[in-house]
């Protein structure tokens, strides 16, 4: 019998849900499963076990013996965050259809699984389509031409495939941000080694530099960054003389620098916490998507993949007209971000429409970018409150029957079970359920049967190529219930 913390030579031969491969043992006469992470149909790997149930175990790839003969070599430095590069991007497709298709119908008890599915949504680009990345701060590294661990380094770029604590240097474009900032990183990474301060040593929680944040406008092709220090030898970093440099090399893609204190044990961003201070330029930058403008904070929540995010929003907006929406009832966007969603609504239909979000800073922009949208759209009906969704439920019980559609897109972590039945309480006529988490959606499924509404279709949006994510997009009617 296997034991955690065993490597063992495995094939890979077919995929499951999370980004997991199959591998499968004989042991005792019956088939017992590995999940390996992030494993590619097809390739032979030692894997190290690091769960281990009487059932099932899982683990991770330490070496790739043989690489499936489904991959392709691409031109771009290999990242964790793109664990699906070398796989074709119709082999991508394949693999989320076959799996979410399988949540669906495990979790979800869906039966007619494919006479319910409707759209395939590719992104337009397969490449540099993130509008958003975090770079790490390391004083441990992975030197990956010698393939060595290396410490009282100072390295710069992602966290090695399975650490919390070890940042491989990104010296060359990753394909999947922006490709001058990729190819620049490693300059940006010399000027500040220069400066003496130390790296962040994530054992010890000490150090200096912690990460780099960076926002892109496509509209504009700007660059936004945001940088997080801790506060100690904070008098020894020139900020200005980092954002003029930011200038050198970039030009008038630098849409400005923030400073970030960040003092939190934990290796996170965390934007949240901590001082922020504008440095040089602006304090957010602006995106287009559909006709409308966004003002975007570093806080602020918006789509990673603008540019699919509008084939993403136009489905929804064709889900909701696909019901006549009378012109007194309401439309309400829950969990809605900057506004993106409900200022779409706003623009193709005559109706008040109510969006909802806990994020102050979130719901800040959002009512930013309704009154400069307005000059172009009528977005007269178009109201934000701050609010946490399940209280602001709770103590505004006028919505009741006044809701024709409603609208959610909550986090990746899913709606709340209680919150989810006060959504459903309202008793809207029409749900449309946006997703980033299928297995959420999926265990939501038996809730909204139960309390009266039947999935008329969904679809899929690659809103993530190169990665296991995958979104969807379903669209559910209440059942009329016959009174005697």
């Amino acid at each position: 019998m296997i034991k955690k913390g065993e490597i063992i030579k495995l094939e890979i031969v077919d995929y499951a849900f999370v980004g997991k491969g199959i591998a499968k043992l004989n042991i005792e006469d019956r088939d017992y499963i590995v999940f390996v992470q992030h494993g590619i149909k097809g390739q032979i790997a030692n894997v190290k076990i690091t769960k281990k149930k009487p059932n099932y175990s899982e683990g991770t790839i330490t070496e790739i013996i043989q690489h499936s003969p489904l991959e392709k070599t691409t031109k771009y430095q290999p990242i964790s965050g793109a664990p699906y590069i070398n796989l074709p991007i119709e082999e991508q497709k394949k693999m989320k259809l076959q799996v979410t298709k399988e949540v669906f119908t495990k979790i979800g008890k869906i039966k007619d699984i494919d006479s319910l599915f409707d759209q395939w949504i590719s992104s337009p680009s397969n490449y540099h389509y993130r509008n958003k990345m975090e770079y790490s701060f390391s004083s441990i590294g992975y030197n990956l031409e010698k393939q060595v661990v290396e410490d009282d380094v100072f390295n710069l770029g992602f966290k090695r495939k399975g650490t919390w604590w070890m940042v491989e240097n990104l010296d060359a474009d990753s394909g999947l941000f922006d490709q001058e900032l990729d190819t620049k990183l490693f300059l940006i990474r010399n000027h500040l080694y220069q400066t003496g301060l130390p790296a962040w040593h994530p054992p010890k929680k000490e150090g200096f530099f912690r990460h780099l944040v960076v926002r892109k406008s496509f509209s504009n092709n700007q660059l936004l960054f945001n940088l997080v220090t801790s506060s100690k030898s904070l008098n020894k970093f020139d900020l200005p003389a980092f954002g003029n440099y930011l200038k050198e090399i970039l030009g008038e893609r630098l849409a400005g620098l923030i400073h970030t204190t960040n003092d939190d044990v934990a290796d996170r961003e965390k934007l949240d916490k901590g001082s922020s201070k504008l440095i040089t330029g602006n304090s957010t930058i602006k995106e287009t998507i559909n006709g409308l403008n966004f003002e975007i904070s570093m806080q602020s929540f918006f789509q990673t993949n603008p540019l699919c995010a509008e084939k993403l929003y136009q489905k929804v907006i064709d889900y909701l007209l696909e019901s006549e929406i009378p012109k007194d009832q309401i439309i309400m966007d829950l969990f809605c971000g900057t506004g993106t969603i409900g200022q779409l609504i706003a623009k193709h239909t005559n109706n008040k429409v109510v969006g909802v979000d806990i994020v102050a800073s979130s719901i800040e922009n959002a009512k930013k970018n309704v009154l400069e949208n307005s000059q172009k759209n009528n977005l007269s009906e178009l109201t934000f409150i701050c609010a946490d969704v399940g209280k602001f439920l709770l103590n505004n019980p006028e919505y009741q029957n006044k809701i024709h559609s409603i609208v959610i897109d909550p986090p990746r972590a899913g709606i709340a079970p209680k919150t989810l039945r006060k959504v459903i309480r309202l008793n809207a006529k029409v749900i449309v359920y946006v997703s980033c988490n299928p297995g959420t959606q999926a265990r939501d499924l038996t809730t909204l049967h139960e309390m009266g509404y039947e999935l008329q279709k969904f679809s899929l949006v690659d809103q993530f190529p190169h990665t296991s994510h995958i979104e969807s997009i379903m669209l559910f009617k209440k059942l009329l219930v016959e009174t005697v």
